[in-house]
């Protein structure tokens, strides 16, 4: 088999899973160890895949933001499962953030009741938790149009003077590596804020987030709880080694 031939081969059979092994390659393209590692090294200089120890994965690509009716449709029930565990958390006099977000979204019906005081960067969120007779408390700033979220300096300079009993956050990207991580670097300055300045960091991700990289940093994979449905097949063994992450049973 020519080289171009095994390398689309092996392209081909990365767009289905994330990650190949080297002997799998040796005994599907019949081709020495020497031959497939060779072509792997190229593949990698090319920019095609990462190479890891015994194969390769899959590069990842940097998420951007979806707004906010666009990422309300997804994982609807994934992320209300995750919103319920979330909101038994919280406790008579607590005082919470709930950052901008569709699965944080999804805690405000579940709150319903409670003696607490919220705090929040989203007018979605504002808007729905005064309904419910919660007494809550916006940040000010400026409002993004996509989100609907209020970030910018004044915002972060206004968390600072804040303390909370826990910090109920959204992610777009959880990765064992790259840690926790959002497309908006000002948005990931409000979130680092607000786990600063919270008691207990409490992150709601379903299954989707994982093994997703964004481009700014907010905190390491171990800043706090995060809740899951669902933890990725391939990297489960990674992923249950964290005692901060709880796979929801649904």
């Amino acid at each position: 088999m020519l080289t171009e031939e095994r390398q689309k081969y092996i392209l081909e059979q990365l767009s289905h899973q994330k990650i190949i092994k080297t002997q799998t390659l040796v005994t599907k393209l019949d081709a020495s160890e020497s031959t497939i590692r060779r072509d792997l090294q190229e593949m990698e200089a090319a920019g095609l895949l990462k190479r890891i120890h015994g194969g390769a994965k899959q590069l990842m690509k940097l998420d951007t933001e979806p707004d906010m009716l666009e990422k309300s449709s997804k994982n609807l029930h994934e992320k209300q499962i995750i919103a319920k565990y979330a909101s038994d958390l919280v406790k008579n006099g607590d005082f919470i953030y709930l950052d901008a977000g569709t699965s944080t979204y999804e805690m405000i019906p579940f709150l319903k009741g409670k003696e607490i005081h919220v705090i929040t960067n989203s007018v979605y969120h504002a808007n729905a938790l005064v309904n419910l007779s919660i007494p809550t408390m916006i940040i000010g700033g400026t409002i993004r149009l996509k989100t609907k979220a209020v970030i910018n300096a004044f915002s972060v300079q206004q968390l600072e003077l804040l303390r909370f009993d826990k910090a109920f956050l959204g992610i777009n990207g959880v990765d064992a590596n790259a840690g926790l991580t959002t497309p908006d670097p000002d948005e990931a300055i409000m979130k680092s804020t607000a786990i600063q300045q919270s008691e207990q960091l409490i992150v709601l991700a379903d299954a989707s987030k994982f093994n997703k990289v964004s481009f700014a940093k907010v905190a390491e994979i171990d800043a706090g709880l995060i809740l899951t449905n669902s933890l990725p097949e391939e990297d489960h063994a990674i992923y249950t080694q964290l005692t901060t992450i709880k796979e929801l049973v649904l």
